[in-house]
């Protein structure tokens, strides 16, 4: 549904200079962060008036995918929590690489075991999302049928 635009935060990163980007991190956290894709379109064209002009790019990149970022106001603030926050994510991407950087050469069987079994020690020491099973039902009732709770 978002696309990059969950990896967004740490991409517009590269696209602002050093002493702008904390300033301008809060004021696209805003938009996402609007209760509705109305107030988050108006969010969006502040955003726009206060920093297109230093960077145009991260304007312009807003106002392109914002076809795929409204379906993401229609889930509660709490799932909403859920599908941009990557850290279970990155923590997975990056043991895995661990795992499999150690292992130079590998039979297709072979390395589908390994992650498999990397997977699951990845899941013993892994937390809970917390608010996930109140987020896990919201797409039983707003996908009716087409999620397994």
């Amino acid at each position: 549904m978002l696309g990059c635009h969950i990896q967004s935060p740490s991409k517009r990163a590269l696209l602002t200079e050093n002493r702008n980007g904390s300033e301008a991190s809060p004021d696209l956290r805003l938009i996402y962060e609007a209760p509705s894709a109305e107030e988050a379109a108006r969010r969006r064209d502040a955003f726009e008036e206060k920093w297109a002009g230093n960077y145009p790019s991260i304007a312009l990149a807003r106002r392109r995918a914002w076809a795929e970022v409204t379906p993401f106001f229609a889930f509660s603030a709490g799932i909403r929590k859920i599908i941009y926050t990557t850290n279970a994510v990155e923590s997975l991407n990056r043991m895995l690489r661990q795992t499999l950087k150690i292992k130079s050469l590998f039979p297709t069987e072979a390395t589908t075991k390994l992650i498999y079994l990397a997977i699951r020690k990845f899941e013993k020491g892994c937390r809970a999302v917390s608010e996930w099973v109140a987020a896990r039902n919201q797409p039983a009732i707003l996908l009716a049928g087409r999620f397994d709770a």
